[in-house]
Parts: C-alpha cells; sequence; structure tokens
C-alpha cells in the first residue's frame, strides 16, 4: 500500500471545467458538493483506501524563520488570491493507478447546477524511504 495526497485547492477565479467560482455557489450547492465528498470518503473507508481529510479556513498566517530569533508574521493567505488550499485527502492504495482513478472521481463532485466540478486535484505520494538493494 502507498499513501497519497489529494490537494483541493480553492480558487477564486474559474479553474475548472464547471467555472462558477464556489463563492458563487448556493447554500444548497455547497451542501451537495460536502455531502458528495462526505459519501467519497465513508466509500473508501469502506475498502480500507481511506486514511483521513481535513477542510481548511480560507484565514491563514504566513511565518518565516528570518535567522534574528523572531519569525516575521504575516496575513494570509486571503480568499481572493487566485489559489487556496480549501483541503485534503489521504488515501492509502495499492497501485498509483488507483490513486488516479479515486482523483478522478473526487473531481466529479457536484458544482454550480449540480454539475460536476471537474476540478484539477494535486495527487502527490508521501515520501518514503527509497528501497536498498543489499547483496
Amino acid at each position: 500500500m502507498a499513501k497519497y495526497l489529494l490537494l483541493k485547492h480553492y480558487r477564486g477565479a474559474p479553474a475548472s471545467v464547471n467555472d462558477v467560482p464556489m463563492d458563487q455557489w448556493t447554500p444548497d450547492e455547497v451542501t451537495a458538493h460536502v455531502q458528495y465528498m462526505q459519501d467519497f470518503a465513508a466509500k473508501l473507508a469502506a475498502t480500507g483506501e481511506y486514511v483521513e481529510e481535513h477542510a481548511l479556513s480560507p484565514q491563514g498566517t504566513f511565518v518565516r524563520n528570518d535567522g534574528d530569533g523572531r519569525p516575521p508574521v504575516t496575513d494570509g493567505p486571503f480568499a481572493e488570491t487566485k489559489d487556496l488550499i480549501a483541503g485534503w485527502m489521504v488515501i492509502d492504495v495499492d497501485t498509483y493507478e488507483r490513486a488516479v482513478e479515486l482523483a478522478g472521481e473526487l473531481s466529479a463532485a457536484p458544482g454550480a447546477g449540480g454539475k460536476p466540478v471537474q476540478e484539477w486535484l494535486e495527487l502527490r505520494p508521501f515520501y518514503s524511504e527509497l528501497p536498498c538493494v543489499t547483496e
């Protein structure tokens, strides 16, 4: 099994085929979208492929160590930015192909008007130790 991160980006500007920004969806459309993701997670939990998921608040802070012992703090990211990480899901699957299949399915969550969002999801494998060859 290999763990993968499905990173969900939200963009104030259209970033999907169904290009209605989420801040313009009705409450019922947002609810349907969230329910789809919850149902998707439940399906993966039943197959043993689900690890965890989290939605993120649009408010945040940037922090950096600048070498003087007191890291500067800057407000952000802001929802008006082009790209904001909205949340993630961690899956544990047998193959990369299965990870791609599941990412494609999650990309079909409903959006405005009930149409599939068809958003891009970032699929990242968890870093693991490289195999060691001994002879």
